[in-house]
């Protein structure tokens, strides 16, 4: 029977009661963004030539909001907002640390490149079938994944973000796209199904999803329940999605197939969402587990950079070529989930960093090679330096800053790895971060001699020469291709002329996954749950 209306009730026991600030709703900001303008974006769909220009704006916005949530972070710690305001760990908890912040910050600037990008790539008939609408989609999942604090949320996320991957792989419906996102989702699918009853294990475990909730209580399981079990099934499903050996095939397979510009969103995003989780589950929810299993990520590690280095260099092909490159990076930040410590995870998210804004600019470059030479072939296209010798030099930079050569942003995090790595005396594991690095710097150089040094009157196979065929398409389509390379490039650059303030950044987010007090304390400011 329901109680007279003049009985008190104590809200207290159940939800939030304090009001909420502007700095709680930035938390959840990116998310809503995202999502608001996918919306917006579905509601003029019969207006596709106001696409373009809605997405820029949105993501505009996103960047800037990820740029004032970063800096709340910095100042005050991590900031939670519970959903519907209902008390922690019943409510779904979205919590902001600095390692989610930086990510998000990175993941909205390769967007935003991305959509400058698809300014000319994409046409009407790929603005009719959904790729902004899409994009802003794969965003909020993408967003949504690095800001969450719960894990059953997390898995939506991953759902988000893999729904409008699938759409946006198979946009223009060729045979080689249907077959590469078959390939795709398939393992991906495959590897969401783990998470979820790895999630479902969990739940029955501890009773609750929350992650600052989990931190709390693995303490009081590590004798009775098995974790080392819940721990490695984690780490299995977030290994696929991030395409570790051996279960990567399904990357190379697939990221080819798209748009470029599609294909450079991936490239820069879908892994390292995958990398995260791994970080977030291993590292600050696990870390016990995650020491016992050290060795066996540090192997999954070494072979997933030596394979793709060694896949990259047998390609003739520029973006199955790339494909073998985000494989190897994938390897450097699993051997700084395995060796632990700050110094070896603040490494591991520094690549990421560097990684998701320099995979995103290497395929855009690779687009460009593409339009001038008019074939990905290294056997079929020579002679761009001379036909557009600033591009060459863009292109030059973001092959040393791949191959981790200084003074690019890829020398510090793998310099930090092989540090890590000795210290702990994996001196194998330092020498595969520095084969690796110089089977990459080998295969990126040949692709440079190939496409861009090569005179044009020298074919590759002597069967026919290769030629720089079309002319330009005007200096406008020019500026929208070159500006997000050209940004992109200026980042790679900066953050490899000045580590100091990134190397800062992210051992103190790596010091958060490793010592979550904080994290707790903003989910349960009275230390505990209530």
């Amino acid at each position: 029977m329901a109680a007279p209306s003049t009985t008190p009730v104590d809200y207290a026991a159940a939800y939030v009661m304090e009001p909420m600030t502007a700095a709680h709703w930035l938390a959840v900001t990116p998310i809503a963004l995202c999502i608001s303008v996918g919306a917006a974006l579905m509601m003029i769909r019969h207006r596709t030539h106001w696409h373009s220009a809605v997405a820029l704006v949105g993501l505009g916005l996103l960047v800037l909001v990820d740029v004032l949530l970063l800096l709340k972070v910095m100042a005050d710690g991590p900031l939670t907002m519970m959903m519907g305001r209902w008390l922690p760990p019943f409510g779904i908890a979205i919590t902001v640390d600095l390692t989610g912040a930086l990510l998000a910050l990175a993941a909205a600037i390769v967007a935003f490149c991305g959509a400058l990008y698809a300014h000319v790539e994409i046409d009407n008939s790929g603005r009719r079938y959904g790729f902004y609408p899409l994009l802003m989609m794969l965003m909020a999942g993408v967003s949504g994944a690095f800001l969450t604090g719960d894990l059953f949320n997390l898995y939506v996320w991953f759902e988000v973000l893999l729904i409008s991957s699938f759409g946006l792989l198979i946009l223009g419906s060729e045979r080689e796209q249907i077959d590469g996102a078959l390939k795709y989702a398939v393992l991906n699918l495959m590897a969401t199904t783990l998470f979820l009853i790895s999630v479902g294990y969990l739940y029955a475990i501890f009773g609750t999803l929350n992650m600052a909730d989990i931190a709390l209580k693995v303490p009081e399981y590590a004798d009775t329940a098995p974790l080392m079990t819940l721990s490695a099934l984690f780490i299995l499903a977030f290994s696929m999605k991030a395409a570790a050996f051996p279960v990567n095939f399904w990357l190379p397979a697939s990221y080819h197939t798209p748009r470029v510009v599609v294909s450079a969103l991936f490239a820069g995003l879908l892994t390292k969402v995958g990398v995260y989780a791994l970080l977030r589950v291993t590292v600050m929810l696990m870390p016990v587990e995650r020491e016992a299993l050290s060795l066996v990520i540090a192997v999954v590690a070494a072979l997933t950079m030596i394979f793709g280095a060694l896949g990259a260099l047998a390609q003739s092909d520029i973006r199955r070529f790339l494909g073998f490159v985000v494989v190897a990076g994938i390897g450097n930040m699993l051997a700084g989930a395995a060796i632990g410590g700050n110094l070896a995870v603040g490494a591991a998210i520094f690549y990421a960093l560097h990684s998701i804004l320099l995979m995103t600019a290497l395929y855009l470059v690779a687009g460009e090679i593409g339009r001038l030479g008019g074939s990905f072939r290294l056997d079929r296209v020579a002679g761009l330096w001379t036909a557009a010798p600033a591009f060459a030099a863009i292109s030059l930079a973001l092959f040393f800053a791949a191959s981790g050569l200084p003074p690019f942003s890829g020398f510090w995090p793998k310099a930090l790895l092989v540090k890590a790595s000795i210290d702990i005396g994996a001196w194998w594991l330092a020498a595969s971060v520095l084969v690796s690095g110089f089977l990459t710097t080998i295969a990126f150089g040949r692709v440079f001699l190939f496409t861009f040094w090569r005179p044009v009157s020298q074919p590759a196979d002597g069967s026919a020469a290769a030629t720089v065929p079309l002319p330009s398409p005007g200096r406008s389509a020019i500026r929208w291709r070159m500006a997000p390379i050209v940004l992109l490039t200026a980042f790679t650059v900066w953050f490899g002329l000045f580590p100091d303030s990134l190397i800062v950044l992210t051992q103190q987010a790596a010091g958060g996954l490793s010592d979550p007090t904080a994290y707790i304390r903003s989910v349960f400011p009275e230390g505990g749950v209530r």
